[in-house]
C-alpha cells in the first residue's frame, strides 16, 4: 500500500512547466508574449483556459476571438484528457517547457469535442473517478463517499489549478 501512496502523491502534486504561444496566423494588434504556467498533471486544460484567454485577449480584437482550443505539434489537445496524460502521450520525450499553441479560430470539429461548460468537465472527472474506483476497489471508495465529499474532491482539483503554485508566469530556462 505504501507504493500506492507514493505514486498517488507524485501524480497529485506533479506539475508540468508549460509555455502557451498564440498561433502565428491569429490576428493581433501587437506581438503576443508567451504565457507560462505550471500545470497540475491531474487537471484539465479547460480549467486554465480562462487564464490563457485573458492573457492573449490583451493583444487581440474582440471580434477575432471565438472558441479557444489548444494543440501540440499539429495535434489538437482533447479537453477531456487529463493534462498529465496528454503530456505523457504526446510530449514526454521533448524538452521542457511543454510548448502548447493557442488557437481562437478554425476549431477542428472532426478532432475535438466542444466543451459546453465547467459542469461538463466536473461530470467527466467524476465519471473517471468512479470508473477507476470500480476497477481498483470494486466501487467501495466512491460508494462510501457522500455528495459533499464528491464536491470537495472536485473543488480540490479546481483549487490546485487556480493556486499560486500553478500560476508561475515566469520565464523558464
Amino acid at each position: 500500500m505504501t507504493d500506492d501512496k507514493d505514486v498517488l502523491r507524485d501524480v497529485w502534486f506533479g506539475r508540468i512547466p508549460t509555455c502557451f504561444t498564440l498561433y502565428q496566423d491569429e490576428i493581433t494588434e501587437r506581438e503576443a508574449e508567451p504565457y507560462y504556467l505550471l500545470l497540475p498533471r491531474v487537471s484539465y486544460l479547460t480549467l486554465v483556459t480562462d487564464k490563457v484567454k485573458k492573457h492573449f485577449q490583451k493583444v487581440m480584437r474582440q471580434e477575432d476571438i471565438s472558441e479557444i482550443w489548444f494543440e501540440y505539434e499539429g495535434t489538437p489537445l482533447k479537453w477531456h484528457y487529463p493534462i498529465g496524460l496528454l503530456f505523457d502521450l504526446l510530449a514526454s520525450s521533448s524538452a521542457l517547457p511543454w510548448n502548447i499553441t493557442v488557437h481562437f479560430k478554425s476549431f477542428p470539429e472532426k478532432d475535438l469535442l466542444h466543451c459546453p461548460s465547467k459542469d461538463a468537465i466536473e461530470a467527466h472527472f467524476m465519471s473517471c473517478v468512479k470508473e477507476a474506483d470500480a476497477l481498483k476497489h470494486k466501487s467501495q471508495v466512491i460508494n462510501e463517499m457522500q455528495k459533499k465529499d464528491h464536491k470537495q474532491l472536485w473543488m480540490g482539483l479546481q483549487n490546485e489549478t487556480k493556486s499560486d503554485n500553478a500560476d508561475s508566469n515566469i520565464l523558464l530556462e
